[in-house]
């Protein structure tokens, strides 16, 4: 599960209202059948317009200031495992997006209860997803795609007698750049605005600033957890608990669709393996025999070589100490978000 949540960009160069955002999350829809478009959606109702989302949210700003974020995006992406547990079946992302939004509601820390009816937000299931200029599999192929793109340019002037050279050679050069690249998709090197392959449906989730009756402010980027402040003479308080949000949305997630998650895929185990790596390995290390196994294998898509399963204490104190040096480094490097 990849779970992020940010603020409205702010600054001269963006717009203060929504409607960007909302424009950039109908893309998908563009080319679609009326029947095959993913409609937003919110607490109750199945099917809402753009012009609704955006007028909803741009008018729900009381007392905020110009420089303050009127709206907040929580983006979640089920892994490609969560996915194939429920059949990629939207119906069941949408009861789970509305499941998730009470956890999010309870994560405030206030003086009365929040309550999902409490929000105003507007979610959208989208399909597909491309490749960035920052994600690791481009950046990665950036060196050989741009000797590739050099070798072409010095072809063109072969050809046009401008250089001196031989062609063959030049794209045999070419092909073994391409063949040395890292990643590659369909036979070809990834590169921005490729579509990634393989299941990627996920939810953007378009939450005001302000509670839906426009009168109070619920912020998920508040720095305190949860604490009391006086105000007024009287003690209020304020915060918001991203630990409890993030470990919640999982469980309820479990809890909804059936899924069973292994200890590695877990928020706490991922927060451990990047955190106490020590106790993470010796977690795994003491899973039942179908656990561990499974654990292992999930591992190594993460790219951290699994150690071998060792015979006694001595054995997997040397093995941890040898999988923290050679693969955790490896595993950060991935890009992949935790969740926290």
């Amino acid at each position: 599960m990849y779970l992020t949540i940010s603020a409205q960009k702010m600054g001269s160069t963006y717009n203060s209202s929504v409607g960007n955002y909302v424009d950039y999350l109908e893309k998908e829809n563009q080319d679609r059948l009326p029947e095959q478009r993913e409609e937003f959606f919110d607490q109750e109702n199945d099917s809402l317009s753009p012009q609704t989302v955006i007028v909803e949210i741009d008018a729900n700003t009381a007392k905020l200031r110009q420089k303050d974020p009127k709206f907040y995006s929580i983006v979640v992406s089920p892994n490609k495992s969560e996915l194939q547990a429920i059949g990629n079946d939207p119906n069941l992302l949408r009861e789970y997006t509305r499941k998730l939004m009470e956890d999010y509601a309870k994560s405030f820390h206030r003086n009365q209860e929040v309550k999902a009816e409490n929000l105003k937000y507007y979610a959208k299931i989208e399909h597909e997803r491309t490749y960035r200029g920052f994600d690791k599999q481009v950046q990665e192929n950036a060196t050989y795609r741009g000797e590739i793109a050099r070798l072409r340019n010095e072809i063109r002037k072969v050809e046009r007698g401008e250089s001196i050279g031989n062609v063959n050679e030049l794209e045999k050069r070419i092909k073994e750049q391409e063949r040395l690249a890292p990643h590659k998709q369909n036979g070809k090197l990834v590169a921005a605005g490729m579509k990634k392959e393989g299941p990627q449906t996920h939810i953007h989730i378009i939450v005001s600033r302000r509670d839906v009756t426009n009168t109070y402010t619920l912020s998920p980027m508040a720095k305190h957890k949860a604490s009391e402040v006086e105000l007024n003479g009287k003690m209020v308080k304020r915060g918001f608990d991203r630990d409890n949000f993030y470990q919640a949305a999982e469980k309820t997630f479990d809890r909804t669709t059936g899924f069973k998650r292994n200890y590695v895929e877990s928020y706490v185990g991922r927060k451990a393996h990047a955190k106490e790596p020590g106790k993470f390995f010796a977690k795994v290390m003491g899973l039942p025999t179908k656990e561990k196994d499974m654990a292992f294998k999930l591992l190594k898509t993460m790219g951290v070589k699994a150690p071998s399963i060792p015979t006694n204490k001595v054995q997997i104190a040397a093995k941890i100490i040898k999988a923290l040096g050679r693969g955790i480094n490896k595993a950060r490097g991935t890009g992949e978000d935790m969740g926290y």
